[in-house]
């Protein structure tokens, strides 16, 4: 998570009013705010959980140094030593051309930056909490708080279980009080047996002590620690512990120097660096009642970038040299010019930068703010040769030893391939200012010794051309009713008849009287533009394809070759009749322009509960129908909006009903009302429908049953009227069969069973309906669905 956003989370906790102490402590608020970012929980709802728990924006304040002391991410913890290595760099790299992706991430940038070790008193994984579940340890010392167990076995048995008074003793029965504080576990054990057989004095008797609960001490923290003070502990923490307690180091504080103070006397220098890097613990000594641990301020902080293995900030001790820092960034990483470092150090009144070589690394000392840089190796090659081309082992070869002329590196490639134009191969050679230069090579000279041999050098790249790279020898191409048209490529001889067999033979459609080939107009020795852009020929292809009167007919590069599609041959086109028809179900067009009345008979006409005024026709969309409705939809996300057109869940469909009417076509068989068929093409016939449906603008939707001589203000007073803002000049009907009429006068004469009438609104028109209906004239399912949506919405 973020500086900026944690920052925010804990500020938007805290109220301008005090609140009691939480009983979270920092360390627990700033987990908890990471767990709830972790969670996918909101900032603000963090923020209110945090200020259920108390927390005060004093606490807040603390979080957030304690959160950017681990992650060092502010810009301004920056030195001024680093933004001048930065600017060094950058000036370095903007000189090299250096590409903007090759720059250090973000991620990185804040890992260099950050203190090595520093984080270590900071997560909650690495508490160093001490194991009470151990034996006492017998150097363990006893004071006030401490409880004893004394257990006697033998001739006799008991158990005393006695708390050290805070005047350091216990009181034992018939010995009265007996002084422990300060001894050791072994002393006790050795006094309390002798003061003990003065009670039990049969030999047989076995004593032992034993530390049953600790006390809890007091020590101090002081100095550059996050929160000191002091802090009640358990007698068996060590300095880690405490300073884990105290929040650990701040951003000033040292890990390389913690002292422990005694009595005013210092017993023990703790060196964090020697726990991590070695897991030392020598110095981490358990603490006693009144211990005082004092943090001070680092003496140098140094910073090591670019190819180590951990480049980060380290807190160096006086006279640590460049070979420790190496050792604490685990060292160079593979790619890293290993010979010198850069440092960019402050002396006092300007920046210097210094190189120090890699003999010198043991003796050169770290200054306070050093920035030392590890560069990376050049990205070139000491010893590169390339072949390319027509030898049998084309690739990168090493320059040197047995390798080392023109001829050398052809034969390690395994020679030349029988394509290799030998009169001339190319040596592409680098010059020292880095400049390229091409040296002409008679390769079959060299390789039959006629011709001194040529010594390589570093980077050298042969060429030797093949025969075939020299040609245009581009590929042909053929089209239409064969198995797998494409491009295939050209060869010498190639004739019609081969490449019709390798595109996998004709198709059951093709045409064998019509082959036609197209051949580009090619005259490299002309002066002027021809009158000709092409040539075409045409074939007949007979038993084992065979070219009618020119057998044999040889290919050329680029050539293309139409197989046509024979006009004598026509795949089954169906079509389906289902509803109220004797024989429903599928089929086969006999003809290109079979009616819906040849159709209707085959499959035995109508039923006696047909309703064949009603019938209706759904057609599969070609290509040029599909763009037409796609431009309806178009126009009206334009007019309404998008939004309104996805709510709708309007968008064009692969089919489309065409309004016929089947009773006129059926009673004059061949008229214009006998619409012709296509494949694909599902005639239903239902059942009678006597009822009328109202809609749009009126005070209640509704459907009623079917008047006959009813006009439509009838059908509208059944739906409770016209509503408000109704448009009461522009209803229309939409019939069963798909066809849109507008009312006209008393609409009597239009009403018919199964129709519905719908009543615009008055409200603003946003587009014109017509135009709508215009780009649809032949498409009457999306003008019936445009018609409806112009009624709901205007």
């Amino acid at each position: 998570m973020k500086l900026k956003a944690l920052s925010l989370v804990i500020f938007m906790a805290c109220s301008p009013l005090l609140m009691a102490q939480s009983g979270m402590t920092d360390q627990q608020v700033l987990e908890y705010a990471k767990d709830g970012v972790k969670q996918g929980k909101d900032q603000r709802t963090i923020a209110t959980e945090l200020a259920r728990r108390g927390v005060t924006r004093e606490q807040a304040e603390r979080v957030k140094r304690m959160y950017e002391q681990q992650t060092n991410t502010g810009s301004e913890d920056l030195s001024g030593t680093a933004k001048a290595e930065a600017r060094l760099r950058q000036q370095v790299q903007e000189d090299n051309s250096t590409l903007l992706d090759e720059q250090p991430q973000a991620q990185e940038v804040a890992q260099q930056d950050a203190v090595f070790g520093r984080n270590i008193f900071n997560t909650r994984n690495l508490t160093f909490e001490p194991n009470v579940n151990i034996a006492t340890p017998p150097n363990y010392r006893l004071g006030p708080g401490d409880e004893v167990v004394i257990d006697i076995w033998g001739a006799s048995q008991n158990t005393i279980r006695q708390q050290i008074s805070p005047d350091g003793t216990i009181n034992l029965e018939q010995l009265g009080p007996v002084f422990l504080s300060g001894m050791s576990i072994e002393r006790a054990q050795q006094y309390l047996t002798g003061e003990l057989r003065k009670i039990y004095s049969d030999q047989s008797n076995q004593i032992r002590v034993t530390l049953g609960n600790t006390r809890t001490i007091q020590i101090n923290v002081m100095g550059e620690v996050i929160q000191p003070g002091t802090y009640a502990l358990s007698a068996f923490s060590t300095v880690f512990h405490a300073l884990y307690r105290a929040g650990g180091v701040s951003d000033i504080g040292s890990l390389r120097n913690v002292k422990v103070s005694r009595g005013g006397q210092t017993v023990a220098t703790v060196d964090v660096y020697q726990f991590i890097m070695q897991g030392k613990t020598r110095d981490d000594i358990r603490l006693e009642e009144g211990d005082v641990i004092i943090v001070p301020a680092y003496e140098e902080l140094v910073q090591i970038t670019g190819n180590v293995k951990r480049p980060m900030r380290y807190e160096m001790k006086k006279g640590e040299t460049l070979s420790t820092l190496l050792k604490y960034a685990g060292g160079f990483t593979s790619d890293a010019y290993t010979k010198s470092l850069r440092i960019v150090r402050q002396n006092g009144k300007e920046y210097q930068v210094n190189t120090v070589d890699d003999t010198d690394y043991s003796v050169c000392q770290l200054h306070d703010g050093d920035v030392i840089t590890a560069e990376a190796i050049l990205d070139r090659f000491t010893n590169k040769l390339e072949v390319r081309g027509a030898v049998y082992r084309p690739g990168i070869y090493e320059l040197g030893g047995k390798l080392n002329t023109v001829r050398e590196l052809v034969e390690k490639a395994d020679g030349l391939m029988a394509d290799a134009f030998t009169g001339r191969a190319v040596l592409y050679r680098e010059r020292e200012n880095k400049t390229r230069e091409v040296k002409q090579i008679d390769i079959r000279a060299i390789m039959d010794g006629s011709q001194p041999d040529i010594p390589l050098q570093k980077n050298d790249v042969l060429y030797i051309p093949s025969i075939h790279d020299l040609e245009d020898l581009g590929n042909v191409q053929i089209f239409g009713e064969v198995a797998h048209p494409g491009d295939y490529p050209y060869a010498d001889n190639m004739t019609l008849e081969d490449l019709v067999i390798t595109a996998g033979g004709l198709r059951e459609s093709a045409s064998v009287v019509r082959v036609d080939v197209a051949r580009r107009v090619k005259d490299p020795k002309s002066t002027e533009s021809p009158a000709s852009i092409g040539q075409n020929f045409s074939f007949g292809l007979k038993d084992g394809f065979v070219v009618d009167g020119e057998p044999g007919f040889t290919l050329q590069p680029y050539d293309q070759v139409f197989v046509r599609r024979s006009p004598g041959y026509s795949a089954q086109q169906n079509v389906v009749v289902d509803g109220e028809v004797l024989y429903g179900g599928t089929y086969a067009l006999t003809s290109k322009n079979e009616r819906i009345s040849s159709i209707i008979a085959k499959a035995g006409g109508a039923t006696q509960f047909a309703y064949v005024k009603g019938a209706k026709l759904t057609r599969v969309a070609n290509e040029e129908e599909i763009k037409r409705m796609q431009d309806v939809v178009n126009l009206l996300r334009r007019q309404v909006g998008d939004a309104m057109i996805d709510s709708l869940g309007i968008n064009v469909q692969s089919t489309f009903t065409v309004g016929i009417d089947l009773e006129a076509a059926l009673a004059n068989p061949g008229s214009d009302a006998d619409i012709v068929l296509r494949a694909g093409d599902v005639i239903s016939v239902p059942e009678y429908n006597n009822t009328v449906k109202i809609d749009g603008a009126v005070m209640m939707p509704n459907t009623v049953s079917y008047q006959e001589g009813e006009g439509v203000k009838y059908y509208i007073n059944q739906a409770g009227g016209y509503g408000q803002n109704a448009k009461k000049s522009k209803k229309f009907i939409i019939y069963m069969n798909g066809q849109i009429a507008q009312v006209k006068g008393s609409g009597k004469k239009q009403m018919e069973p199964g129709c519905e009438i719908i009543v615009p609104s008055k409200r603003k028109k946003q587009f014109n309906i017509g135009n709508v209906v215009g780009l649809t004239s032949s498409i009457a399912s999306l003008a019936t669905m445009t018609a409806a949506i112009t009624a709901l919405i205007k």
